[in-house]
């Protein structure tokens, strides 16, 4: 995201698609009612306790939904795909204007009921798309009141760009709640109306008369209802230790591929993203960075930014989009969730896990940071013997000064809080404590003790 102050995703939508479009993935869009099962595993009791994530992930999971035109694959990852299709369905490509006919089949999961009933919710998935193929990915939420709201979209996806745009889609809303970009918020929590359960809805399309398939291993959901505050309570630290983690600057891409959100300047999300996707040994190949100006430095970054970028939003900042690009590397996973101290991240990064997380601030805000903000995200790698964060910073001059040591109080605050004041003085909100996590398929169990530690389902 961009490092000057500016709206928030969260408070203005992005340009309007036509009512035409959103409508335009056919039986994807339509409210059709599917057999009411319900959750039977037991949640993850999520750390913090205004926090739930759930994940279907298993075999069991995926036999569990309801298929029309898919079906569960078994294997060392379990998976959904394409069985016989359920039908074709036109799409318009809004940012192409192209229209193509797709098969597709659906798969929803059962009713999960949210341990915490949520403010927020955001989805995210883990996913092959070979060429010729994509996704959609819905969330219908039941309120607290007893009502519901519609299938919302959350994403249309695919790994590549060829076939269609990938997508966010703006103007969802029932008057109770909206989307915003990525994530799914009631719309006046101060009424104490909430979200009480959810379904979610994958869609996969393919090319008529083609045998490829999209296949998705992970699908999940954050609820979340994190009270309001312009300030958190100081975590007592309890570790010291740094992971090496590969440091990548953006702002040695200003100006590289303008179409991609500018250039590099607001490229902190996918520039994080690539660093911890390194870490756990992901590369590109020569084949897929050909595309890449070769007198640019570090054309790994310039790929991640073109290919998480959200043409809706028009940014590379939409998280679940981040994290599905990381999920196209082998042997990776991964999620969006919320932490709810700095003992989480110890937590992680004492099991060798790094996070990216997403934070606002005023220069004056995070001392040495020389800059501020209306979103931004940082890869936290370690911690310091007097507790304080350090933190691969894309917002660097160059990749040797990338690595920043910010003090653990002001760092933790301006992370957690779900309001803050900007340069104007008119408040405005944080995040709340958002973090991507990218992690191994088969985690190792001290991975697996520190994931479930901090509520993230493995």
């Amino acid at each position: 995201m961009r490092r000057t102050e500016q709206p928030s995703r969260r408070t203005v939508l992005a340009a309007a698609v036509a009512a035409a479009v959103t409508a335009g993935s056919g039986p994807a869009a339509a409210d059709t009612e599917e057999p009411m099962t319900t959750d039977t595993a037991q949640p993850t009791r999520a750390v913090p306790a205004h926090v739930d994530n759930r994940a279907w992930t298993s075999y069991g999971d995926w036999w569990g939904g309801t298929a029309r035109g898919t079906r569960a694959v078994a294997g060392a990852r379990p998976r959904v795909a394409i069985a016989k299709p359920a039908g074709t369905t036109d799409y318009t490509d809004p940012h192409t204007g192209t229209t193509a006919r797709w098969e597709y089949g659906t798969w929803t999961s059962p009713v999960h009921r949210l341990v915490v009933p949520a403010t927020e919710a955001i989805v995210s998935w883990n996913a092959r798309t070979p060429a010729g193929t994509w996704l959609q990915a819905e969330i219908k939420a039941a309120y607290t009141d007893g009502t519901s709201t519609p299938w919302y979209v959350m994403g249309r996806w695919a790994a590549g760009d060829q076939d269609i745009r990938r997508t966010s889609v703006d103007d969802q809303s029932d008057g109770k709640s909206s989307v915003w970009t990525d994530t799914l918020a009631i719309d006046d929590p101060s009424t104490g109306l909430r979200l009480a359960s959810y379904r979610l809805r994958l869609t996969l399309h393919r090319k008529p008369g083609t045998k490829a398939t999209p296949t998705v291993w992970r699908l999940g959901a954050m609820g979340s209802d994190v009270p309001d505050r312009f300030t958190v309570p100081a975590s007592v630290p309890g570790l010291a230790r740094e992971l090496v983690v590969p440091r990548y600057s953006q702002e040695i891409h200003k100006g590289q591929y303008p179409e991609y959100d500018n250039g590099g300047e607001a490229w902190c999300s996918p520039t994080s993203s690539q660093m911890i996707i390194e870490y756990w040994g992901g590369r590109l190949t020569p084949e897929q960075l050909a595309w890449v100006d070769p007198s640019y430095a570090d054309p790994q970054v310039c790929h991640a930014a073109r290919f998480t970028y959200d043409y809706q939003y028009a940014g590379c900042g939409n998280w679940p989009f981040n994290a599905a690009y990381a999920a196209t590397f082998e042997d990776l996973q991964a999620v969006v969730t919320r932490l709810g101290s700095l003992t989480d991240l110890e937590t992680l990064i004492a099991a060798g896990i790094p996070a990216i997380t997403s934070q606002s601030f005023l220069k004056e805000e995070l001392t040495g940071a020389g800059y501020g903000t209306a979103g931004h995200l940082m890869t936290v790698v370690g911690f310091t013997a007097d507790g304080d964060v350090i933190a691969n910073d894309p917002a660097s001059e160059s990749n040797e000064a990338v690595r920043r040591v910010y003090r653990r109080q002001e760092w933790e605050n301006i992370w957690l809080r779900t309001k803050r004041y900007n340069a104007s003085g008119k408040v405005v909100s944080g995040t709340g404590g958002v973090c991507y996590l990218y992690f191994p398929a088969r985690p190792t169990a001290a991975q697996r003790k520190a994931l479930t530690a901090v509520g993230v389902p493995v």
